[in-house]
């Protein structure tokens, strides 16, 4: 047994040492976790071994073999330079930023107040903005907001709160109030998006999809359906909240599927019915645990998902997710080992 210890991190972003028998201990762990709650098939001896290989490798920062890179997308993509970052550009500005300077991929714009819901009244606007943008760029431009459900609720929405009903015992009550929230949300979705895609976007993102339970997902899953079916040459893609959808209602469906208790796996199966294009795969970082085991455990999910998907997997990596640390500014010795193993190992098509 060696006694060398190498720089590695929790999932907090904090700095350990770890020996490579550590690391291997706990890059088994996280794969079991994922192996017991979420049915995943456990990651094969060979990627194990690679992973460990890919964590004990003692340069600050790794990459992919050629072949193996993927496609990079944004979520609240124009809230990264001018809002997270302090930076005082504009949001065309910031796109051009990423387009010409980063040489992302592709980009989102969205409105800093990041929820279909209080978009709305400005629609007309955000779609002037989106159509002033694509004057000036060439990479695919999505436009994407949470449907956030929760807003749908009192004093802000029309509806009972479900969760101030269920503790009450109104569990009939809490069930309607969630199925009206749902239609009015997936209804503001696709005025919304129908505006996007008449003024020129490329795409639209429902992000963070089942944040407020499984009524959340639904909503988003409704809005894909019409939205697909509207505008066939539109990319819609889905990046969910959690890797697993809790059922706060609990009985809902989408196509014959039930959407509660349901894994990355079962996730994007359901987003292909709705005509979903791309899924972003959700792994949520355990910030007590150690980036070993935070990173084999999204690796398992994202790998079962990629082996059952017809739609490109999109994982989220960024802040609390994918096996990244939850820091508001992530390590890079910690994001490109993410990047590599979810690339190589899970057969993420992108990040």
């Amino acid at each position: 047994m060696s006694d060398k210890k190498y720089l590695t991190r929790m999932g907090d972003g904090e700095i350990t040492y770890m020996t490579k028998d550590e690391i291997r201990e706990d890059v088994l762990a996280g794969m079991d976790d994922a192996v017991t709650k979420g049915k995943s098939e456990p990651m094969s001896q060979n990627d194990v071994d690679y992973m460990v290989e890919i964590l004990t490798d003692e340069n600050k920062i790794v990459g992919v073999e050629p072949g193996y890179e993927g496609v990079t997308v944004f979520d609240a993509g124009t809230l990264k330079v001018p809002v997270r970052s302090g930076v005082p550009v504009d949001r065309s500005t910031d796109i051009l930023i990423h387009e010409r300077v980063l040489m992302s991929d592709a980009m989102e714009l969205c409105h800093p107040d990041y929820s279909w819901k209080a978009i709305k009244n400005i629609a007309p606007e955000e779609a002037m903005m989106m159509e002033q943008c694509q004057m000036n760029t060439i990479i695919p431009l999505f436009y994407g907001a949470m449907p956030n459900m929760g807003l749908y609720t009192k004093p802000d929405g029309p509806y009972d709160n479900w969760s101030e009903l269920l503790p009450q015992g109104k569990i009939k009550e809490a069930m309607e109030a969630q199925e009206l929230a749902a239609d009015a949300c997936a209804e503001d979705m696709i005025y919304i998006a129908s505006m996007q895609a008449e003024a020129g976007a490329d795409g639209i993102q429902f992000d963070t999809a089942g944040a407020a339970g499984d009524g959340d997902y639904l909503a988003a899953l409704k809005a894909a359906k019409v939205l697909s079916e509207k505008y066939p040459d539109l990319c819609i893609t889905m990046g969910m909240a959690n890797e697993f959808t809790l059922g706060m209602h609990g009985r809902l469906k989408f196509e014959g599927q039930k959407l509660a208790g349901t894994y990355p796996a079962k996730q994007v199966k359901i987003c292909e019915s709705a005509g979903v294009h791309s899924y972003g795969c959700v792994v949520n970082t355990n910030s007590s645990r150690s980036f070993a085991w935070n990173l084999a455990r999204a690796t398992t999910y994202v790998q079962q998902a990629t082996k059952v998907a017809d739609i490109p997997v999109l994982v989220d990596a960024g802040m609390g997710v994918g096996g990244v640390p939850l820091t508001n500014v992530c390590p890079v010795d910690a994001s490109s080992r993410v990047a590599k193993c979810l690339m190589e190992i899970g057969k993420a098509d992108g990040l």
